[in-house]
């Protein structure tokens, strides 16, 4: 392990964590750190880099590479710290690294650092402008600061670079967080849609849009849709319980108190949205 490359006490938090001998890597290690399908299990992926980078086999980009993997295995395990530390180590290694970028960018995100995560997505797209993964964290970190139309405009980068119904769904949800262009945001969720029918995600989107356009109806109907996939959705139970509110159904009041049990800020979420 290149030990000298590491901050101050990071080295002692790395070897504390995944503690393996120095060895040479078996060939399933080294798939599991590589993880072409991205299918391999956090703790396997971390096992699998770790003994790459132990093994001194690996050295310049690849070994950044095995850093920025082991990172995204730590950050899918929520070890956030961990992961932060090897896309550093990854960034000293290959200073050109646009994904590495925005890998640490995602693990600003999950701290609740976005202009360190923006400054991130900056960069890698600096480095790559066609990345589009860079664009749609950049949109979510925009989207927490409350920067909505900075949100529309990457995801329609991204849509340009990839019309998929991700990338479709996120432009409807900014454009519905921010109440305007609220048609645009419907014909999004509707190509979305085209391209995945009934999925429950850009239903829920959908149904945010209908409530602020006044469609009560149709707003029941998608969160109702949404909810049937999966029961626990805190968002889609207390949308459809104002939908029905507003249309002068008090059973929505059931579908409120269902939600406020699942999430108990719902109420707090929706009033983000511009909803109450």
């Amino acid at each position: 392990m290149h030990l000298s490359l590491l901050p101050v006490g990071a080295a002692v938090l790395l070897a504390a964590a995944a503690p393996l001998p120095a060895h040479a890597q078996s060939k399933q290690q080294t798939d599991w750190c590589v993880d072409d399908g991205n299918t391999v299990a956090p703790d396997l992926k971390i096992n699998g880099c770790t003994a790459v980078i132990q093994s001194g086999h690996w050295s310049g980009k690849r070994l950044a590479w095995a850093f920025n993997n082991r990172g995204n295995g730590y950050r899918a395990k929520g070890n956030i710290d961990l992961a932060i530390l090897d896309y550093n180590q990854a960034l000293q290694l290959d200073p050109q690294y646009a994904i590495a970028y925005n890998s640490r960018g995602n693990a600003y995100h999950d701290k609740g650092d976005n202009d360190l995560a923006i400054a991130d997505y900056n960069q890698a797209l600096r480095l790559d402008p066609s990345l589009i993964a860079a664009y749609n964290g950049r949109a979510d970190a925009y989207a927490a600061k409350g920067n909505y139309a900075f949100a529309v405009a990457d995801y329609t980068t991204s849509i340009k670079l990839d019309p998929s119904a991700d990338n479709f769904d996120g432009r409807c949800w900014m454009r519905a967080l921010i109440g305007q262009d609220l048609q645009g945001a419907l014909a999004d969720c509707n190509e979305a849609l085209r391209l995945r029918a009934n999925d429950a995600n850009v239903l829920n989107s959908r149904g945010l849009v209908e409530l602020k356009l006044g469609q009560f109806d149709q707003a029941i109907a998608d969160y109702g849709a949404a909810v049937a996939q999966n029961p626990n959705d805190a968002a889609s139970l207390y949308g459809r319980g104002l939908a029905k509110l507003r249309r002068g159904d008090r059973t929505g009041r059931a579908d409120i108190a269902a939600a406020k049990k699942i999430k108990v800020d719902i109420a707090e979420v929706f009033a983000g949205y511009g909803i109450k």
